[in-house]
């Protein structure tokens, strides 16, 4: 495989400049009662406050904005287990483009609405590894172009935002412990912070069941799938990951901790009862690593959990709640 040529901070930097006044740059916040409650102190930067309640939007828009007219015109097709077809959705209708999405079956009932309730068709379709094959199918028997959730460099220079945010929201920050599904926002946050930061430690954090992109670090090949995922964390749950966040990732990623899914679920009801944060379990990991030891706390709070969406169900509030 070519080495690709991956976002550098100027082309993130103008990533920004184009998404500036059209998505939210959210805040870093610190509580002090989940202080209290784990017994060590970080930051969250607030992506569940971003449109569409997830980090999304950034890498979406980059791609619209940036798509040539022949690529519009056909209309856009994706495949996603929620916050990228709805942030998509959002995307494809400022620039009134038709928009195709294929989701898992098991996908949140509430992404699904809310991928619709924007314009969008979606088509649910089994596992996860035949709703790509229906989305490859729809490009070629259509004539869609595909916009890929996390495998695509466009994409990935907007969630490069991030980063940018945190290098002037955080300078003193020593690490950022960020979840990883495809490793679109890892790769692409971790390229603008290396680039002025190299000192900032980078951990990824993947759900036990679905540690797909640890398993292709492991087989030193992005193309390296999983059999199986499982997790209640269903925004991390890719089965491959991709060539450019493979790549990207081996360049700023420093490790990849994994963390179970008991973590997962008593993180994310700390975010809920202690942050006030109406948070989803994606989102959670990083707190998950830090409960679970997989990641020790930085010195003096230096660390920055990214909080990476909030379409939480309200039926797996309760599932949170019935574990604690």
């Amino acid at each position: 495989m070519e080495p690709a040529e991956l976002p550098d901070f100027d082309t993130i930097r103008q990533a920004a400049e184009r998404l500036r006044g059209r998505v939210t740059r959210t805040p870093v916040w610190h509580s002090e009662d989940l202080d209290q409650a784990t017994g060590q102190r970080v930051h969250l930067k607030c992506e569940n406050l971003q449109r569409t309640g997830s980090f999304k939007p950034r890498g979406a828009l980059n791609w619209v904005l940036t798509a040539s007219g022949s690529e519009l015109a056909g209309g856009l097709v994706t495949v996603s287990a929620g916050n990228h077809a709805i942030a998509l959705a959002w995307a494809a209708a400022t620039t009134k483009t038709p928009l195709t999405v294929v989701m898992p079956e098991g996908s949140s009932e509430l992404k699904i609405r809310r991928t619709r309730a924007l314009g969008a068709e979606v088509i649910v379709h089994g596992r996860i590894q035949q709703a790509v094959e229906l989305c490859h199918e729809l490009v070629a028997t259509r004539g869609l172009t595909l916009v890929h959730p996390y495998n695509d460099l466009r994409v990935m220079a907007g969630q490069g935002t991030v980063g940018l945010e945190l290098l002037n929201q955080c300078p003193d920050m020593r690490r950022i412990v960020c979840p990883v599904g495809g490793g679109g926002l890892v790769s692409g946050l971790g390229l603008a912070v290396k680039a002025c930061r190299p000192d900032v430690e980078i951990v990824g954090v993947e759900p036990v069941g679905a540690a797909t992109m640890g398993h292709a670090w492991q087989c030193n090949d992005p193309a390296a799938s999983l059999d199986n995922v499982s997790t209640w964390a269903s925004s991390l749950a890719p089965a491959v990951v991709g060539e450019y966040t493979w790549q990207a990732s081996r360049q700023v990623v420093d490790r990849m901790v994994t963390v179970s899914e008991a973590a997962i679920r008593e993180a994310t009801r700390l975010l809920l009862t202690e942050a006030r944060l109406f948070v989803e379990p994606g989102a959670a990991v990083g707190l998950a690593a830090l409960l679970e030891r997989a990641v020790e706390p930085a010195p003096q709070g230096g660390d920055i959990l990214v909080i990476t969406g909030g379409n939480l169900d309200l039926d797996q509030v309760s599932q949170c709640e019935a574990i604690a």
